[in-house]
């Protein structure tokens, strides 16, 4: 890996040295409201690519968090709808268990039917299972 980027590195620089050996015109730059001093235009290609790689690298960098803020909110998002749903099916549920009858209501019946007052007797004078409320 190294030597791969000290390769890239030697022919970027050759490449560059090239470029302004090339173009070794002295030209004068107009930056609209004031007047750089005359350059080589070997020189002023370079530092525009330097500057254009540098200016995209920043940029391609705010991308990439715009869209990984955007990819963590989308995930927080269905964990979100994921959880929500959680909570609703755990709300059935509780809401099953406290609307299903008691042990007391399944073996003494209903509270409203089968509640009977323990100073009543049958006529048959058969045992009655009766509930008491304890104090």
């Amino acid at each position: 890996m190294r030597f791969l980027l000290f390769v890239l590195l030697f022919l970027s620089f050759a490449y560059a040295l090239g470029l302004v050996l090339a173009n070794n015109t002295e030209i004068g730059v107009n930056l609209l409201f004031s007047q750089a001093p005359t350059m080589n235009l070997g020189l002023l290609l370079i530092l525009c690519l330097i500057l254009g790689v540098f200016i995209g690298i920043l940029l391609a960098l705010l991308i990439f968090r715009v869209l990984q803020n955007k990819w963590e909110i989308s995930r927080l998002q269905k964990a979100n709808t994921n959880l929500q749903e959680q909570l609703t099916q755990a709300n059935i549920v509780i809401d099953r268990q406290a609307n299903s009858p008691t042990v007391e209501d399944a073996v003494y019946g209903s509270t409203t039917t089968g509640m009977q007052d323990t100073t009543t007797i049958n006529a048959a004078k058969e045992p009655i299972l009766t509930k008491h409320k304890r104090d």
